[in-house]
């Protein structure tokens, strides 16, 4: 399943990082998610993505959160072409074998457009408020590791047995199989370097990580021995990359942009939100389309050859189509 051709992806607003308009009613806010995904559609991006959380981030508001699948399968009748991912379902928020029904059902309705994006889950609040027990990282890893292990034999088996040690399946049946053979890309994301990473080596089509070109050369390396461990080649897992971006005709521009993004949430949160500009930058993509041009120019020079990015502007396809065309189609050409 791996791809050496360029793939760019958005993560479109949909509330969870408090970026919809607090002023619209909530059938107009899913408009305007469905008019984003169209126009990404529409301008050539490859995918949209959205996040599967409950509770707004950084803090938890009453405000629109609009939850994961069911957006994405609304938005899967409103577009024709585009892939739709999950950046990532949080394993702990429904069984395994639900999990599997759900995205089959997803790439069925789709016609084979299903991105799977999976991760073991981390946000506690989230669980105490939805009534899912916590249990410490390694044994949510060990459920993230046999969920995955389900859901492909759902996938690809005519009957499912599996006996875990957190799962158990008696004789499970998925129909229909989803579209895509020999099944949907299974993305894993996390970055946990004794754990997650080792998960990722068995059981993943894609790896996605971030937090700047160090961080992201380090966890390739992590990556990269414990493939040598569990016998697996490294380059059949595509590399995938995460980051926020923020691009506009200047630096000066993109800068405001964040900025204004940054008083957006501190007033919804009613505290004002710190950025390390200089941090922030070296983590994430912010500036002119040279700027963020070169910046994934290293990231892909590492190996990354899907491009997963948080675009909080996305709404505005002025800035849609700046970062199509000065940034995505250059780093696809070269």
């Amino acid at each position: 399943m791996k791809s050496s051709r360029i793939q760019f992806g958005l993560v479109i607003p949909q509330g969870w990082h408090l970026d919809l308009p607090e002023n619209l009613s909530p059938v107009e806010q899913y408009s305007l998610i469905e008019r984003t995904a169209r126009a990404a559609e529409g301008i050539g991006f490859d995918s949209v993505w959205l996040y599967d959380h409950f509770h707004t981030v950084p803090e938890p508001r009453p405000y629109s959160c609009f939850e994961c699948w069911t957006t994405l399968m609304a938005v899967a009748k409103a577009t024709r072409r585009l892939r739709l991912g999950q950046i990532v379902t949080c394993n702990s928020y429904r069984q395994p074998s639900y999990l599997a029904k759900i995205a089959s059902i997803l790439d069925v309705v789709s016609n084979g457009r299903l991105e799977f994006g999976i991760g073991a889950g981390w946000y506690e609040h989230e669980y105490l408020g939805y009534s899912y027990e916590f249990p410490r990282a390694s044994i949510r890893i060990g459920m993230l590791e046999e969920a995955v292990q389900i859901i492909k034999s759902l996938w690809t088996e005519e009957v499912t047995n599996f006996k875990g040690r957190y799962y158990r399946l008696k004789e499970a049946y998925n129909y229909p199989k989803p579209v895509q053979r020999p099944h949907p890309p299974i993305l894993i994301g996390g970055e946990g370097e004794k754990l997650t990473l080792r998960v990722v080596a068995k059981h993943a089509d894609r790896w996605n990580g971030g937090e700047g070109v160090e961080n992201y050369r380090h966890k390739l390396e992590v990556l990269k021995e414990h493939c040598k461990k569990v016998g697996r080649d490294f380059d059949e897992i595509e590399k995938t990359y995460i980051s926020d971006i923020f691009v506009a005709e200047s630096t000066e521009k993109a800068v405001s942009l964040l900025r204004k993004f940054n008083g957006h949430q501190s007033r919804l949160i009613k505290r004002k939100i710190e950025c390390d500009l200089e941090q922030y930058v070296k983590t994430h993509v912010v500036g002119s389309p040279k700027e963020a041009l070169e910046k994934l120019r290293k990231i892909r020079e590492l190996g990354a050859t899907y491009f997963i990015m948080y675009m909080p502007t996305a709404a505005d396809r002025r800035l849609l189509k700046l970062l199509h065309e000065e940034v995505v189609k250059p780093l696809r050409e070269e």
